[in-house]
């Protein structure tokens, strides 16, 4: 029950998220300055308790998992949202992790998926598929680049569940560990090299932006989709996720001004539908 409890909790954060960094995206931010605000936040706040931690993962272990569910999803994820509404990232991030999460403990671990998976896959394919023939045709020429990074967020995302499950890394270890890897990785390449918006946008602005994208989805939302993915497994912890698509089209239309199209409604069917049937299958070896 606990499991499932801290699934949902990661749905109210992760909705959050969609919305809040579309915000950012449609700022004077760069998708580099939100990253760093991720990083650096997170980095700084669990610093002192990584320096006291004695870790079961290895040094590698972390490294790799923050490549994967850091760095690579972060920047990938932020860049999207400068170029696509938050109602596509929560088909294409969020509905699609369950979807990359099946298909790749298919092929990479052995688990096989019985008739129903195999129809949920389908059906959630089904929904990105036709998210991506309306970007390709839709009116905004730049919508299929911020696609196409949310779609590779979110394999990023689903690599990183198999991976912490494979080699039974804790909840706090994956949070602290990917927090100061990528903090350690990103921060200098950012502040030398990467450009930055930071000066030209509000305080309060700023500040909520640090707040969420440093403490609650790092943090809160990390510790919590850890445990449940060690409690009730990656399948039905991803499964959970398939709530995200609905929720952030709702909030994105009230919040944000982003119009609900047939497409998006379609796609966040499909793949919520999919992601049901896949993720509660049982699954074959």
């Amino acid at each position: 029950m606990k499991g499932f409890l801290a699934a949902a909790g990661v749905v109210l954060i992760w909705t959050g998220f969609n919305i809040v960094s579309r915000m950012g995206g449609k700022s004077a931010l760069t998708p580099f300055d939100l990253a760093a605000m991720r990083f650096g936040v997170a980095g700084l706040l669990l610093l002192p308790f990584a320096l006291k931690k004695k870790f079961a993962a290895t040094w590698l272990q972390l490294a790799i998992l923050a490549a994967f569910g850091g760095v690579g999803y972060c920047v990938q994820i932020y860049s999207g949202f400068a170029f696509a509404p938050a109602s596509h990232a929560g088909i294409l991030v969020n509905g699609k992790i369950p979807f990359a999460t099946a298909v790749l403990a298919w092929a990479a671990l052995g688990y096989r998926p019985g008739r129903q998976a195999l129809w949920g896959l389908l059906m959630a394919g089904s929904g990105i598929l036709l998210m991506g023939v309306w970007s390709l045709s839709g009116s905004d020429g730049h919508q299929w680049i911020g696609d196409t990074l949310f779609v590779g967020a979110a394999v990023s995302w689903a690599v990183f569940g198999l991976l912490m499950k494979h080699w039974h890394v804790r909840p706090l270890e994956a949070t602290m560990g990917v927090a100061f890897f990528s903090a350690l990785a990103y921060l200098p390449v950012y502040l030398l090299f990467l450009p930055k918006g930071i000066a030209v946008v509000p305080t309060r602005f700023l500040l909520l932006q640090c707040f969420y994208q440093g403490m609650a989805a790092p943090i809160g939302a990390g510790l919590l989709y850890a445990y449940a993915n060690l409690s009730i497994g990656p399948m039905r912890a991803s499964l959970m996720l398939a709530l995200v698509p609905g929720l952030s089209s709702l909030a994105a239309v009230p919040l944000l001004g982003e119009p609900l199209s047939a497409f998006t409604i379609g796609g966040v069917v499909l793949v919520s539908l999919g992601a049901v049937l896949a993720g509660s299958a049982p699954a074959k070896r």
